[in-house]
């Protein structure tokens, strides 16, 4: 890949290797919420990003106001994946929508979401979550995506535009980006193409690597975050974890709550904190991203 613009107007050489330490689903209970706390002051993470329409919304908005200096992205949010916890739109209860499953909440998978939502029910949906974090008074750094569902070649539109009409980068890595290895068909290849040349034409900074942490318990979480954290390409990298601390809410909810136990502990790990100290590796949030996105 050509060396990523970013490098440079964030300070750093073309060979430099940034990550963004990102935890995703703050705010879908409150063991995500504390561990975000935990480890944003421990200092091995750099962002995240909150669910609006989860129940501990209101709290990330207490933190973030608190505390201005937290990089909070929304993580744009079209499904409810679990089985006896769930949540739903907050800009419609229409069924005409295609947001809704038959019990009124989010669908739990995509491909229903693929199938049955209306692309103008998804662009008001994802730009009511975005001001609602914002006329909340969260100082928002970026736009992600939950599961990945509003990057659908029918939706990506919305959630670009609702990012940068408020001078927010939207997460989008480059086609070659280290964790879409045989990930895209060619069919979607070209879709996204043409899209993502005119983005960074424009100054939207694109990633070179997204990828993470598994949800899965096996394996040793510390070993294995380092090992991912080595591999890091050149260039800036959106490295996902899903941590939070292990609580009985957290145990009701999640069938994979150890794997977000375990992802929590290897990051709250002073051997953790040492390597990416000595690794070469260097931590950035979204924050420096909107900041020179702007300039």
């Amino acid at each position: 890949m050509t060396p990523n613009p970013f490098l440079k107007k964030l300070g750093f050489s073309d060979t430099d290797r940034l990550v963004i330490v990102h935890t995703d689903d703050i705010g879908m209970c409150q063991a995500s919420l504390t561990a975000f706390e935990h480890l944003w002051e421990f200092g091995t993470i750099s962002s995240g990003a909150v669910m609006v329409p989860c129940p501990w919304f209101s709290s990330v908005v207490k933190m973030c106001r608190e505390n201005p200096q937290i990089d909070m992205g929304v993580h744009a949010t079209l499904n409810a994946e679990w089985t006896a916890y769930r949540w739903g739109p907050i800009s419609t209860r229409d069924a005409k929508s295609g947001l809704l499953d038959a019990e009124g909440y989010f669908h739990q998978w995509q491909p229903a979401v693929y199938e049955q939502a209306d692309p103008g029910a998804v662009a008001v949906e994802v730009q009511t979550q975005l001001e609602r974090a914002l006329t909340a008074g969260i100082d928002v750094t970026h736009m992600d995506s939950h599961m990945g569902t509003v990057l659908h070649p029918k939706f990506i539109q919305s959630y670009i535009q609702a990012a940068l009409a408020r001078g927010i980068p939207p997460m989008l890595p480059r086609l070659e980006a280290k964790g879409l290895e045989n990930r895209l068909s060619e069919e979607e290849k070209a879709a996204y193409m043409p899209v993502l040349d005119y983005l960074a034409a424009q100054g939207v900074p694109l990633l070179d690597g997204m990828y993470g942490m598994p949800l899965s318990p096996e394996g040793d979480h510390l070993e294995i975050a380092k090992q991912l954290l080595s591999e890091a390409p050149v260039g800036i990298s959106h490295f996902i974890l899903h941590p939070s601390v292990d609580t009985p809410e957290l145990r009701a909810i999640a069938p994979d709550w150890q794997a977000r136990v375990a992802n929590y502990n290897a990051f709250k790990s002073q051997e953790l904190k040492d390597f990416l100290k000595n690794s070469g590796i260097h931590l950035v949030g979204y924050r420096a991203l909107r900041e020179a996105m702007k300039s």
